[in-house]
This record gives C-alpha cells, structure tokens and sequence, in this order.
C-alpha cells in the first residue's frame, strides 16, 4: 500500500484532473470518445443509436443492479448476489434453493421473482434549463430545493401519462447545475430461471468479500414476461417471453491478459468531484457510524441464525447486504487514510483558492466558495449522529415493523397533498410499489430480532439530551431503570400490534391521518409519535441541498476554468461505458496478483480450509475438477477453466451484472465486485491499484455444461 500511496500523490498532480483511463462515461459522451484508437471494434453507434438497435438495447437495470439479454426470449444474466433476493424468498428449509441452487429445466417451472422489475432505457435528453426555470431569484434554499424536485416529477408525470407503460426519471448529473431525463421501457414480470447453488455463488463468502484472488461464481439467470400483446404486465401465467431488440451473443473462447475490455452499467454513485470537507464527514463520522451499527446488528443477526435454518433463511439476504456494506466501508476507509485524501483534497483547494483570488472577477463570483462549503459541513456535523440514528431506528432495513410503521404514517401525511408535492415513495406512479415492497419484507419478519434490534436503536436514539433530545424515545424511558422501560415497552407493543400481517399493513397505507390514530398500535403511534422529528431533519437536509446544489454548480464553473476543459459528472445510477484491459496488479512490495483464478484454485482453498465453511465447495465441482473435465470451456494459458477475472475498468456499486465486452461488443464476463484496495474507486480511482472483479464466461458455461446439465440455456445461448 506505501507503493500506492507514493504513485498516486506523485501522478495526480492535481486531484481535479481526470487520468487518461478513469472514465465512467454518460451516454451523452460517447461520441466524443476515439473509440477505435481506444481498442474498439464496435462504433459510437453501434453503442448507442436513438434511431436504431445497439448495445444499449440489451442492458438493464435490475433492481439496482446491471443486467443483459443473452437470447432473443428475454433470458437475463445477472449476478447471483443480484438475484439472491429471488432464491431466498421462495427457499425454505425443505426446498433449499440458497443450499443446491435452482434450475428451472422448463419454462413452466420458473419462479416469479416478485420483487424484480427490469428498466431498459429507451431514449434521453437535457432538460436542465427546463428544471432551472422552477428557481426563482428570491427562494429560500429549502424552496429552491423543494421546487427543483417539483418540477422534475412533474416532467416525469406528465411524460408517463402521455405513454403508458413507459417510465421516466430525472437525473441530476452536475448538482444544481445539470439535469437530463431518461425514459425507460419498464417490465414487471420477472421470473428465476437457473441460480447455482450458494456454495458456488458466494464461494469464499464473507472472507473472500471484495478480496483477490476471488473463486466466487456470482452469476444467475431470470426472464423476463410480458402480456401476450407486448405491453408491460404483472405476472399472469399468460404471459410471453419479452422479446428484446437486441441481445448478447456469448465469446465461448473467451479473454487472454492484457485483451481489451468495455463495460455498459449503470454504477450507482461516486463523490469525486466533492470538497474535502464532504471527505471528511465521510470519513470520520458518517462511515464509521455505519460500521458501528451494522457490526452489532450482523453479531445480532448471525446468533439469531444459528441452530434454525428457518431463521438463517430470513436473515440472510439482510446479513448479505449488511456485511457488504460494512466490508466496503471499512476498505474505504483504509484508503481514505493510506491516501490521505482529505488532506490531497485540501491542498487542491488551496491551490483552487489561490486561483480564485488571482482575479478579480472570479475573486467577486467564487471567493467565499469553499468557506461556505465548509460552513455547511460544520453545521451538518453537529447533529448527524441523532439524525443518523434517527433515521436508522425508522428504516425498514434495521426494523422492518417499526420501519413500516413510519411509511404508514408518512403516507398518511404525504397523501393528502399534490402528487407531484410528495415524497417519491407515494407519489401514485409508485405507491403500488411501495406497498409491494413493505408487504414483501415481512417475509423475513422474526420476531426476536425485531425485538432486539428495536432495543437498541431505542436505547441509542434515548441517549441523546437536551436540543438533540428525541422527546418521544425518553418519554418510553420515563421513570423507570431504561433497560426496564425499555424491555416493557416492547413486550406490551409486540404482544399488541397488528403489523406482522401483511394484508393489515397493506390495509393501513391507504388509511387517512384520524382512521390510523384510532387504531391505537403501539408502532404506528411511536411512529406519529416521532414524525415531527423526521420532518424537521428532512427541512434541514433540504436546506442543506439547496445551498449544496448552488455551490457545488460554482464549484463545477471554477474548475472548468482551472483546467480549461469538461470533465465527467460523478455517477448516479444513469448508464455509462467504462473500458480497459485485463490486468493484474500489486497491490504491496513483492506481490503481484495475476489476471485469473482457476478450478484449480476452487480444490486447493476447499482442501487447505477443512474447517471453513464458505470454502466447502460441492462434492461434484471438485469432482469434475479433478478428474480435469473442462470440457472446452479451458484457457489456453493456464489448462484449466478459469472462474475470475481482473481489469483496470471503472466500476463501482450497480456495475453488479454489468456484462464485461470484448472488442466486438461479444460476451467474456460478468463484473461482481472490485478489489479491497479498489472500494476507494468511490472517492478517486488510479490505474494501480482501481481493479474490478468478473465471472469469466467461460465458468459460467462450463458450470451450465458439466455441473448442473442445463443444456437448455445453453441451446438458447447458441452455445453448442
């Protein structure tokens, strides 16, 4: 790590620059691109083209992860990580499909992934100046907040209405600044086809988590469904394979080191155009918060799970996602800190203000700039551990009944107002989705978790006194020893509530403010209870935007003058092409990690971790593997079938299920996940250290061919 660290304050000699490999490019910016000189086979439009069918055509969004066509009757490729939702919701302890995978060997047999929706985009515009005319010169910061985010949703309201079946979304690429909508075709019946088993999927488990050398099979297979017309339907057994534009043929022979890779996905979001005082508050508050939390609820949850496969069923897609989060956030502290980036980021910003002040004019225009910037995170820092924990004891991702209990009663607030004056989740384009979501979650509902993890988010959530006082949690805690109070509390409220039947909480989202009142449940009451709270951080997180939004627009101005060029706008969920090559790296002195792993390296860590349990892989993998039945799914540099692969491309979270490209735009992998060092890819990326991780296609097929004899989804890959 010194290596690195040394590399990178000598090479970006100012952090604002963009190195000549970064890129995380916007559909807008493609064509401005030498794509030939790059390495490509494939053109500008063969990428992307408004008025005909290209790549774009055949990848997806999958409930925030990245998908693609692979046949012509809608199959899908995705990670299994991305489709692990779908396997857990229908596995149970007599038809474990986390435990020996799922294969549906005929279409009538695939399982509706019922919290599954593909989003294939359709066409783009900029309509910033369109958004900007809501700003009016007199607006208050929360105003001027308020009605950017007004009239986005009007734009998409009214888009929606004009095409049925289509969905919008306004994304906004500069803060404050620039603002594009993007349409898609949207599908609701999405349905699991094939899942390796978890041994395969997650093979290394939480050890090899963002780690290299990696031996993790993360792919699975969906389809998607639509009504026997072609228009978007729920799931009916009368529904037909959606029929793509455009589909992915397979490159069965696959990638050498060094080959040229592009990937097209929509990675979820990066920070690398923000101040050093938004690195800051990420590094030494928000994160190490998070990790905090989510270490004791893992520690909670993994006790929970031991001894009953019941429960260990319901707690393991939360247990997944926690880990992830937490194995990410403490990699990307660790670079945070090896690179001193809060400290690079400041003497950037210094030389910035030493720009500022050369003029006279940009003196007049941006002096206070960056003072400014650091006044807000000065005030956000003083209260955001009680409104990170605020926030935490009303999201359904801690508690799923006391989460449900607040959306109950937000809508109940939000509802009675305009459309487009709601909050995302209720607004009517996507209540039936929200409702969805809440009544699905109880599935994993375990009642002594809940208990647990409400204990302790009210115990945090009481600790705070005086102006940060939370009047609610202290009354529950009022005369009476806390633990106590606390225990009585919720025994009294379990034992009362009705909120573990999901056609109740679907019942009680469409009552109005009074009817939910006379219900008297002791969460829905909490959750009124503490709504003031939650507004007044809302009010509060909206002022902050809108004074962000109006620096972060001068921030983009005065580094375009600085550098005298674009550069490219941070991700956020739209679609982007990265490209590279596959490459190793070294990450410290004398070690040098090399492009692919192998069957080979599946048998050597089962053998040399008898104990470990994520390195137990299936009797039969190891069998195969063995007796060296690669079939011709080999590389010809290493004998053996490889099972991962690494390159130097741009990716970060939703570039999950990304297919990885060969020139020819034909498939070689699927990207799953980066290296340790390469969670900092959020906050700045480097050639040396910036690798991604993907499932080489190759051990897809053969896992296809001679694991699990699904010949076919080979037949309708072309795959012969």
């Amino acid at each position: 790590m010194k290596r690195i660290v040394c590399f990178f304050i000598t090479t970006l000699i100012f952090g604002f620059s963009m190195s000549a490999e970064e890129g995380m490019f916007p559909l807008s910016e493609i064509h401005k691109l030498d794509l030939k000189a790059m390495g490509f086979l494939v053109g500008p439009r063969d990428i992307y083209n408004p008025n005909g069918v290209s790549l774009v055509d055949g990848i997806i969004n999958l409930g925030g992860c990245t998908a693609s066509f692979v046949s012509g009757e809608g199959l899908i490729l995705t990670n299994y990580h991305c489709a692990f939702g779908a396997v857990q919701a229908v596995a149970t302890p007599e038809n474990d499909y986390l435990r020996d995978g799922f294969y549906a060997a005929e279409r009538s047999a695939e399982i509706p992934a019922k919290r599954y929706t593909v989003r294939l985009i359709e066409s783009y515009r900029d309509v910033s100046r369109e958004i900007l005319t809501a700003i009016k010169k007199k607006m208050s910061y929360a105003q001027r907040s308020k009605a950017i985010e007004e009239k986005s949703k009007r734009m998409v309201v009214a888009f929606e209405k004009s095409n049925p079946g289509k969905r919008a979304e306004v994304a906004e690429m500069f803060r404050g600044k620039t603002y594009v909508l993007f349409v898609y075709n949207y599908i609701k019946d999405v349905r699991l086809v094939y899942a390796p088993p978890r041994s395969i999927g997650e093979y290394g488990g939480e050890e090899d988590n963002w780690m290299w050398p990696r031996h993790t099979g993360d792919f699975a297979f969906m389809r998607a469904y639509v009504a026997p017309d072609g228009s978007n339907a729920e799931f009916s057994l009368q529904n037909v394979p959606f029929r793509p534009k455009k589909y992915f043929p397979v490159a069965a022979e696959g990638v050498r080191n060094e080959d040229f890779a592009f990937i097209l996905g929509y990675p979820g979001s990066t920070h690398r155009h923000k101040s050093s005082h938004y690195l800051a508050f990420e590094e030494n508050i928000r994160m190490p918060f998070m990790v905090d939390l989510y270490r004791w609820i893992i520690g909670l949850k993994e006790e929970m799970s031991a001894g009953n496969r019941g429960v260990a069923i319901k707690l393991s897609s939360s247990l997944k996602g926690l880990w992830n989060t937490v194995t990410r956030s403490l990699g990307q502290l660790q670079g945070m800190k090896n690179l001193h980036l809060v400290e690079q980021r400041q003497r950037e910003e210094i030389s910035l203000q030493k720009f500022i002040d050369s003029d006279p004019v940009r003196r007049r225009k941006y002096g206070s700039l960056l003072a400014d910037l650091a006044k807000v995170y000065e005030d956000k820092a003083k209260r955001s551990r009680r409104d990170l924990t605020l926030s935490n004891l009303l999201s359904n991702r801690i508690s799923i009944i006391m989460g449900n209990a607040f959306k109950i009663c937000e809508a109940s607030h939000e509802r009675v107002k305009k459309d487009t004056q709601r909050e995302a989740a209720y607004m009517e384009r996507n209540f039936d989705r929200t409702e969805k979501q809440m009544t699905m979650a109880l599935r994993d509902y375990h009642e002594p978790t809940e208990k647990a993890l409400l204990k302790e988010m009210l115990r945090r959530a009481a600790a705070f006194r005086d102006k940060q006082a939370i009047p609610a949690v202290r009354d529950i805690c009022a005369g009476s020893e806390e633990s106590m109070a606390l225990d009585a509390f919720l025994q009294k409220s379990f034992a009362a509530t009705k909120l573990n039947d999901p056609k109740i909480v679907s019942a009680c989202l469409k009552k109005n403010n009074a009817q939910l009142r006379t219900m008297n449940d002791p969460f829905i009451n909490l959750a009124f209870a503490l709504y003031p709270d939650h507004r007044e951080m809302k009010e509060d997180e909206k002022i902050k935007k809108g004074i962000l939004d109006q620096l972060l627009a001068k921030l983009v101005d005065v580094k375009r003058e600085l550098l005298g060029r674009d550069f490219i706008p941070d991700a956020n969920g739209t679609l982007r092409l990265t490209r590279g090559r596959i490459r190793g790296y070294s990450p410290a002195d004398a070690i040098r990690m090399q492009s692919f792993t192998t069957l080979g390296g599946i048998v050597e860590k089962h053998a040399t971790h008898p104990g470990l349990a994520s390195y137990q892989a299936p009797e039969k993998l190891l069998e195969l593997a063995k007796a060296r039945d690669y079939g011709r799914f080999a590389h010809p540099d290493l004998d053996d079938v490889p099972v991962a692969m690494l390159y130097d491309m741009d990716t970060t979270g939703g570039n999950s299920g990304s297919p990885v490209f060969n020139p020819r735009g034909e498939l070689i992998g699927l990207n799953f996940d980066r290296v340790f060092e390469a969670t900092i890819n959020d906050f700045a990326w480097d050639e040396s250290y910036s690798r991604s991780i993907g499932v080489d296609m190759r051990f897809i097929l053969w896992s296809l061919a001679k694991f699990s004899g699904a010949e076919r989804l080979l037949a309708e890959m072309g795959i012969k």
